[in-house]
């Protein structure tokens, strides 16, 4: 009797942690017609906006990061979309696989919006004020520059530029 207690709440946990697994590996997604300028100036949000490819060896590095950054600020007004720039969907997904992303995900293959906002290196992130404009750009991401990151992003929150 004790023994099959155990069994079950083993098989609950088990299922409990395949379920949340499941739910990171597949971000919430924007439509196609959702800009990342739509979402600043209709929620009245900050968004930290990144291009990013499969093949980025940096943006293994940033993904992370974005999502601790959408976890803490993401209450205050914070928005971090991440736009895919793959020709070829699959090698996103086997990215996102095992790179779960914490935030919003959305798929550009034709380069439509990267061209818009005249991405030039991998990643590239913007800063958009609570308005949809463009307030901070960087190109690449550098564990180095974290707190440089984060200060753009406090800035635009309208908080205090140090991380506390």
């Amino acid at each position: 009797m004790i023994e099959a207690k155990r069994v079950a709440r083993v098989l609950a946990c088990a299922a409990f942690l395949l379920i949340w697994r499941s739910a990171l590996a597949f971000p919430p997604t924007l439509a196609e017609d959702e800009a990342p300028e739509d979402i600043a100036r209709s929620h009245g949000d900050v968004v930290w906006l990144d291009f990013w490819a499969s093949w980025c060896v940096p943006c293994r590095h940033s993904f992370p990061w974005m999502s601790a950054m959408q976890q803490k600020y993401g209450p205050l007004g914070l928005t971090v979309v991440a736009v895919n720039l793959d020709s070829d969907r699959a090698d996103a997904d086997r990215f996102l696989a095992s790179m779960p992303a914490g935030f919003k995900v959305q798929f550009d293959p034709e380069g439509k919006l990267a061209k818009r906002y005249e991405v030039e290196a991998m990643p590239s992130s913007y800063v958009l004020d609570r308005t949809g404009h463009v307030i901070e750009r960087h190109l690449g991401f550098k564990g180095s520059k974290e707190a440089k990151y984060e200060a753009s992003i406090r800035t635009a929150l309208g908080l205090e530029a140090e991380s506390p």
